[in-house]
């Protein structure tokens, strides 16, 4: 099946790569394994269970890099740290997610719609899939020239990343020790995916304040699943109104 021909009725796919990333792929079965989400995978003759989560492992180093180097020759005189934080928002799973949706990616997804609400990765981790998929096709140069040309200064405004609150952790941190609250964090889950010969870890981690639990999030890394964990829960606590307004600014 070739999903990028425009007369099987796949032009959506077509108009994808042709519009918005600018290239018209060659190696068809690679990208068609970058849009199948593990709810849909896809089984082998020899049991094999075939789905983006391998593409996605891939991607994920692939964009790092891209934006580690994007962002270290945009800010030439910005340490480390600052670099660091930006890159984080720039990859983070929900800015991802966002992304997907903008550039008409979460549209190609396959994926169970019947358990949709508990998929709420789906969209960044196929982008990351994405992004692997390119990358094999190919190879690096061409993949960063597509992300930063195609993906980055048409779709984000970096600029304004910058100043966006982040590290919601801190500010979490900071708000029970002035008002007299301990925030601690628990890692309650973690879940093993593996995938012909490659494993990933996702966590689960809650958010407890007094030691009742809060908010719980689920990521790749602790540290990721912290921040966004963090982060619901302090903005459950300005919305309740246990935190001010303007403390949050």
């Amino acid at each position: 099946m070739f999903w990028f021909s425009r007369h099987k009725g796949n032009e959506a796919f077509y108009n994808f790569f042709k519009n918005i990333l600018g290239f018209t792929p060659r190696r068809t079965d690679i990208y068609q394994i970058a849009f199948i989400h593990k709810s849909k995978s896809k089984e082998t003759n020899n049991g094999h269970k075939v789905n983006n989560e391998r593409l996605e492992y891939l991607g994920d180093a692939v964009l790092s890099s891209i934006v580690a180097e994007y962002l270290y020759k945009k800010y030439p005189y910005q340490g480390e740290g600052f670099l660091t934080v930006t890159r984080s928002k720039i990859v983070s799973r929900a800015n991802l997610n966002k992304l997907a949706q903008k550039i008409g990616l979460s549209q190609l997804i396959q994926y169970n719609k019947q358990q949709q609400g508990i998929f709420k990765s789906k969209d960044g981790d196929a982008f990351e899939a994405l992004v692997g998929a390119i990358y094999l096709e190919k190879g690096y140069n061409f993949t960063r020239k597509v992300i930063v040309e195609r993906v980055i200064n048409a779709h984000l405004d970096v600029d304004s990343m910058i100043h966006q609150d982040w590290n919601f952790k801190s500010k979490l941190i900071d708000w029970g020790q002035k008002e007299r609250h301990k925030v601690s964090f628990e890692t309650v889950h973690v879940k093993y995916h593996n995938n012909e010969g490659s494993s990933r870890r996702e966590y689960e981690v809650m958010t407890c304040i007094d030691g009742e639990p809060a908010q719980s999030a689920v990521e790749y890394s602790i540290k990721a699943a912290e921040q966004l964990a963090a982060e619901k829960t302090y903005k459950k606590l300005v919305e309740d109104g246990i935190i001010k307004q303007q403390e949050d600014d």
